[in-house]
């Protein structure tokens, strides 16, 4: 009960925290719809899922523990980031309402964006592999590992479902119309941002 507190708690804090993924769902919620959020949303659980699968197959300790494989790992997702904010930054404006039946991002097409996002995140990488070689024991059965994997997936499905729902509702959709396009510049500012500094920054385990 101990270790499924801390996973819990650990868990919590780490979905909350500004990041991405939290960039992605809020933006595409904003200027697209709600439904994009969710989907990007379901796309974020699924990345989730990648991490923890290699994590529980060991693979995750060598990505760890090998500084050249944890670069590239760390320069792919940098690049994804600063290539999905340069797509923001060159957006051009909007000349009227996003409608349900709008094809500027599919479903597919947000699913694969939050999947990426998530999925490609070094920092994420770090995180369930941290949590599984520190608060995880040794000797806990797979069927709990299985179910603490799952859990993380679905905290992250749960955390940006909600936020999806508040900013892809039509009153705050309404408000921010016409900055719509400033506020895909800034989305797009803070992922360049963020990617370049993912690129240079030493990340600690």
């Amino acid at each position: 009960m101990t270790e499924w507190i801390a996973v819990i708690t650990i868990t919590i804090f780490a979905v909350i925290s500004p990041g991405p993924d939290f960039a992605m769902v809020s933006r595409n919620s904003l200027s697209l719809s709600h439904r994009a959020g969710i989907l990007t949303a379901l796309g974020i659980g699924a990345g989730v899922l990648v991490h923890v699968s290699y994590t529980l197959l060991g693979i995750g300790v060598l990505i760890r523990e090998t500084p050249a494989l944890f670069d590239i790992l760390k320069l792919v997702g940098a690049a994804y980031l600063v290539w999905l904010g340069t797509k923001m930054l060159l957006s051009h404006k909007a000349e009227g309402p996003v409608s349900a039946t709008e094809t500027v991002l599919s479903d597919l097409g947000a699913l694969r964006v939050g999947f990426l996002t998530n999925a490609l995140n070094p920092k994420t990488t770090l995180f369930i592999v941290s949590l599984f070689m520190q608060v995880v024991q040794a000797d806990t059965p797979l069927a709990t590992r299985l179910a603490y994997g799952m859990f993380i997936s679905l905290a992250h499905v749960a955390w940006f479902s909600i936020v999806s729902l508040f900013f892809g509702a039509p009153p705050v959709q309404r408000r921010i119309f016409d900055a719509r396009h400033w506020i895909d510049r800034g989305f797009g500012v803070f992922l360049v941002g963020f990617g370049i500094a993912l690129a240079a920054t030493e990340l600690a385990p």
